[in-house]
């Protein structure tokens, strides 16, 4: 059992290190208006491979808080998308504090994603935490974030080969592992016509023991909003 348990949990962390959290999108606060509520994103990232995602946010203006609420949706390249892997995140992201152009936001997200090997397929709930700072312009901006990104229950199925080669007895259902999460930071900063915003992100993801990474523990983010 303590080696089931054991391989399960690095399995999570090797699926939370594949799905990090590099998708969200990059919004400049300086552009916030009441006249473009709508914010149409897509992106195209880097982590073990390519990932392409689409997301949809709402603005609504809370006094000097202004807050945005929506979702994305994001998958791996590869020539089966309609099965693939996949990730979709449902949140809000609010200004909390400004100072002339310093401003900084915090980003709350709630994550249902799903990864496939020969071995199991994995269907996860988690939970993302982000914290930005930055300095914010009409036509340009740029910001450092922290996150931690948490993997809360786990949902294994394992395949007729992992219980034909490894092992029969392995059981399938779900599991809150203890240490399946992952620390990220990193820069972003782009540029912003009228309702058109260019971003770019670059970061370093670290598992929450603070002392292990991935093999590639790097990711990265270009992007595109459009507000209307």
């Amino acid at each position: 059992m303590k080696a089931t348990t054991f391989k399960s949990t690095v399995i999570v962390i090797a699926f939370l290190l594949f799905h990090n959290s590099t998708d969200a999108q990059v919004i400049n606060w300086e552009k916030t208006s009441k006249q473009n509520k709508n914010l149409l994103h897509a992106n195209i990232g880097a982590e073990y491979g390519v990932t392409a995602g689409l997301g949809y946010h709402r603005l609504i203006p809370v006094k000097r808080l202004p807050l945005w609420i929506g979702g994305e949706f994001s998958v791996p390249s590869g020539s089966q998308l309609a099965v693939d892997d996949f990730k979709v995140r449902i949140g809000a992201q609010i200004r909390i504090a400004a100072f002339n152009h310093l401003q900084f936001s915090g980003r709350v997200h709630a994550i249902a994603r799903r990864y496939h090997n020969q071995s199991v397929t994995l269907f996860n709930f988690g939970s993302d935490l982000t914290g930005t700072i930055g300095y914010y312009r009409k036509n340009w901006f740029w910001g450092a974030e922290v996150g931690f990104d948490k993997a809360i229950v786990t949902n294994f199925k394992h395949s007729e080969w992992y219980k034909k080669n490894i092992y029969d007895n392995v059981q399938d259902g779900w599991y809150e592992p203890a240490t399946g999460g992952n620390f990220y930071y990193g820069l972003h900063g782009g540029f912003s016509m009228k309702k058109i915003d260019i971003t770019l992100k670059v970061g370093k993801a670290l598992q929450q023991d603070f002392k292990s990474q991935s093999l590639l523990p790097f990711y990265g983010q270009f992007g595109v909003n459009f507000r209307f």
